[in-house]
C-alpha cells in the first residue's frame, strides 16, 4: 500500500499507519532483516482502521469523498464502460459548453446517447470545464442531443458531476434558468429510456437540468441536493463552518436518499472511495446499468411515459386539508 498523496481530514490516521508501514518495509530491504511480524501486525491494523472508518462515514464526510481530487469523473467511467464514444459538439444557438459533454456511443453492444457534466484536472483544464458548472449553453446542448437520441430511439444515459449550474452574471443574462426549466419539461416527456447516474457531485437545478430521468443510480459516497452545504450553512446559521451539521440536515447521502425515494439504486464503491479502484466502481456501474436499461426497455412508449410520471409524483410529502400524504 502506497502512502496516499491527498489526504482528508478523517483519513490522516491512516495515513501514519501507511507511513510506518512503507517504513517498516524500507527498513525490511535496506538491512536485509525479516520484519514480516510487524508489518503484517501493521497491515491488520490499517485493514480494521479501514472499515472503522469507511463504515461509520458522516454525511460531510462523504461530501469530502465525492469532491475528492482523484475521484473518477464522468468521461473516466465513460471510457472505462463505452468503446467508440463520439463526442458532439453546441448547442446551435451560442457556443460549446465543456462542462458539459455529449455524444454518441456503444454500451454493451448497444447504441446509447451520453450526456455527461465534467470537471477538471489541473488548473487548465478546471477553466476550461468552468469547474463543471454549466451555463446555458450547456443544458441546450443536452436537450438537443436528448432530441436526437429520441428521434432515433437511443436510450440516454447521464453522469451527474456538478457542484451546481453556473451563477455568473453572463449565465443568468442567457437565461440559465429557463434552460433548466426547459429540460426539466422535455425531459418529463422524451419517449425512449433514460437514465441518471450521480458519480460525484449532484448539486441544486444544475444536477437535476439533466437528472429527470426513468431510473436515479447513485454512488455509494456521492450526494445529491438543492443546494451544497456550505451555502445551506450560510443562509440558515449564517456560518460556512456549520457545512457539517447542514449536510446532516439536507439528508443528502446515498442511503439517505435510497430511503426517501429520490434514488432508485445505491451503487457500491471500493473501499475507501471510488478512487481507490476506478475499475472495480466502473464494473459495478455497468452491472447496474445494464439491469436497470432492461427493465426499460421492456416498457412500451406510453408505458415508458406513465411509470416516469409515476415516478415523480410520488416524491415527497404534501399536506391537504391537515392530513398528510406521501
Amino acid at each position: 500500500m502506497e502512502t496516499p498523496t491527498y489526504v482528508l481530514e478523517f483519513e490522516k490516521p491512516l495515513r501514519e499507519l501507511v507511513k510506518q508501514l512503507d517504513e517498516l518495509r524500507q527498513q525490511s530491504i535496506e538491512t536485509n532483516v525479516d520484519l514480516g511480524t510487524e508489518i503484517h501486525a501493521i497491515e491488520g491494523k490499517i485493514e480494521a482502521m479501514q472499515r472503522d472508518i469507511y463504515s461509520n462515514l458522516t454525511p460531510w464526510q462523504k461530501v469530502q469523498i465525492a469532491r475528492h481530487p482523484r475521484r473518477p469523473y464522468a468521461l473516466d467511467y465513460v471510457g472505462l464502460i463505452c468503446e467508440s464514444f463520439q463526442e458532439l459538439h453546441g448547442d446551435r444557438q451560442f457556443k460549446d459548453d465543456q462542462a458539459l459533454v455529449g455524444g454518441t456511443a456503444f454500451f454493451n453492444g448497444d447504441a446509447v446517447m451520453i450526456i455527461a457534466q465534467q470537471k477538471g484536472r489541473d488548473t487548465k483544464e478546471k477553466i476550461a470545464r468552468n469547474f463543471g458548472m454549466p451555463q446555458p449553453e450547456g443544458y441546450r446542448k443536452a436537450l438537443r442531443l436528448m432530441r436526437m437520441a429520441e428521434k432515433f430511439s437511443l436510450p440516454v444515459l447521464t453522469f451527474i458531476d456538478t457542484p451546481g449550474a453556473f451563477p455568473g452574471i453572463e449565465s443568468e443574462a442567457r437565461h440559465v434558468s429557463e434552460a433548466i426549466a426547459v429540460n426539466l419539461r422535455e425531459m418529463a416527456m422524451l419517449r425512449t429510456p433514460t437514465i441518471s447516474v450521480v458519480v460525484g457531485e449532484g448539486g441544486s437545478g444544475g444536477a437535476l437540468g439533466i437528472g429527470v430521468t426513468d431510473r436515479v443510480l447513485i454512488f455509494e459516497n456521492s450526494y445529491y441536493s438543492v443546494i451544497s452545504p456550505e451555502g445551506c450553512a450560510a443562509i440558515l446559521w449564517k456560518d460556512g463552518t456549520a457545512a457539517p451539521k447542514a449536510a446532516a440536515a439536507l439528508k443528502l447521502s446515498a442511503d439517505h436518499l435510497e430511503k426517501l425515494g429520490v434514488v432508485d439504486e445505491v451503487i457500491p464503491e471500493p473501499l475507501g472511495g471510488a478512487h481507490n479502484d476506478p475499475a472495480q466502481a466502473a464494473g459495478a456501474l455497468k452491472y447496474a446499468l445494464q439491469k436497470h436499461l432492461n427493465d426499460l426497455r421492456a416498457l412500451a412508449g406510453e408505458k415508458l411515459l406513465e411509470t416516469r410520471y409515476e415516478r415523480y409524483r410520488h416524491l415527497g410529502v404534501y399536506e391537504d386539508a391537515g392530513v398528510v400524504r406521501s
